[in-house]
C-alpha cells in the first residue's frame, strides 16, 4: 500500500512503512519568464468554498501557514483525511463518485498553485476492527480503494501505521471523557454500525478511547496537512486539535453521508 510525507524527513523502523517519499520539486524553467507565484490566501480561497466545505472550517486560522509551508518546500498541500469501513466488501460508484470529488478539489488548488494537492487517505483499520469486520474484508476494501486512489494520483496509509509511527516519535496519549453530547452521538453510531464484542456503549467509549489516541498521531505525523472530515463539527473534539480541520461534503454539494456506508446501484459496475 502506497503512502507519502514530505521529503527530508528522519523516519525509520514502522515510519518506513508509513511514507514512501512522494514530493514534488521544483523545474528548471528554461529561460522562460518565471511563473508568477500565487500568495496563501489565493491558495485558501481556491477550495474553500461552499462548493466543497459543508460549514466553516475549525482552526482556520491554521489554513494559510499550512500553505505557506507548502509554498516553502515547493510541495503539494498536504491533505488528509480517514476512509473507513462500512457493509460493502467492494467497491462501489459512491466511493468512485468521493474519490472523484476530492480530485475536483485538488485540481482547483492547482489551478492557482501549480504543485497542486495531495490527499492522503487514513485507512481506519482500528475502527474496522472493532466494529467487527473480518481482516480478510477489510483488506480486500481497502485495497481497491487504494488502487483507484493511486490512480487519482492519491496516497494511503493504515491509520495502525500512523499510530505505531506516532509512538515512535514520542506523541502523548493522554486520557480524555467523551462529553455527554458527543457519547449520545457515538452511541447512536455504534446502534448501526457496531458489530463487536459488548454492548453499543462499551462499543462507542472503546471507539472514543481509540481516537483520542489517534488524532495525537495523525497531528504528530503530518504536523503541516490540512484535516477532512465528512463528519460536522459535533465531532470536534475526534479530530487533530493542532490542526486545521475542513469540514467537507462527500460526493458533491449537500451530500454528507460518507460513500463507505452507502449502498451499491443494483447491478453496477464500478469504472476506476
Amino acid at each position: 500500500m502506497q503512502s507519502a510525507y514530505p521529503s527530508g524527513a528522519d523516519l525509520s523502523g514502522s515510519a518506513a512503512r508509513l511514507v514512501d517519499g512522494m514530493s514534488t520539486g521544483k523545474k528548471s524553467l528554461n529561460g522562460r519568464k518565471p511563473v508568477r507565484t500565487p500568495n496563501p490566501e489565493s491558495v485558501v480561497k481556491a477550495f474553500n468554498t461552499w462548493a466543497f466545505k459543508r460549514e466553516q472550517p475549525g482552526n482556520p486560522e491554521r489554513l494559510v501557514p499550512a500553505v505557506e509551508a507548502a509554498m516553502r518546500a515547493g510541495r503539494p498541500l498536504d491533505f488528509v483525511l480517514y476512509w473507513g469501513k462500512g457493509p460493502r466488501t467492494e467497491i462501489a460508484a459512491p466511493d468512485l463518485a468521493c474519490l472523484d470529488y476530492l480530485g475536483q478539489l485538488a485540481e482547483r488548488v492547482r489551478q492557482v498553485y501549480a504543485p497542486g494537492a495531495v490527499f492522503r487517505l487514513i485507512f481506519t483499520d482500528t475502527h474496522a476492527a472493532l466494529n467487527g469486520h473480518p481482516a480478510e474484508a477489510a483488506d480486500a476494501y481497502f485495497g481497491a480503494i487504494d488502487g483507484a486512489a493511486q490512480a487519482r494520483g492519491f496516497a494511503s496509509t493504515r491509520l495502525s501505521d500512523v499510530v505505531a509511527f506516532a509512538r515512535e516519535l514520542g506523541a502523548e496519549t493522554a486520557e480524555e471523557q467523551p462529553s455527554g453530547a458527543i457519547l449520545e452521538s457515538l452511541i447512536a453510531c455504534a446502534a448501526k454500525w457496531y458489530r463487536g464484542e459488548g454492548s453499543t456503549e462499551q462499543g462507542a467509549l472503546d471507539y472514543h478511547r481509540m481516537n483520542m489516541i489517534e488524532k495525537r498521531a495523525v497531528a504528530a505525523a503530518f504536523p503541516e496537512a490540512v484535516f477532512v472530515t465528512f463528519n460536522g463539527s459535533e465531532f470536534r473534539d475526534l479530530f487533530p486539535a493542532t490542526m486545521p480541520i475542513f469540514y467537507m461534503y462527500s460526493l458533491r454539494r449537500g451530500v454528507g453521508v460518507k460513500p463507505w456506508f452507502m449502498s451499491a446501484p443494483s447491478g453496477a459496475q464500478p469504472t476506476v
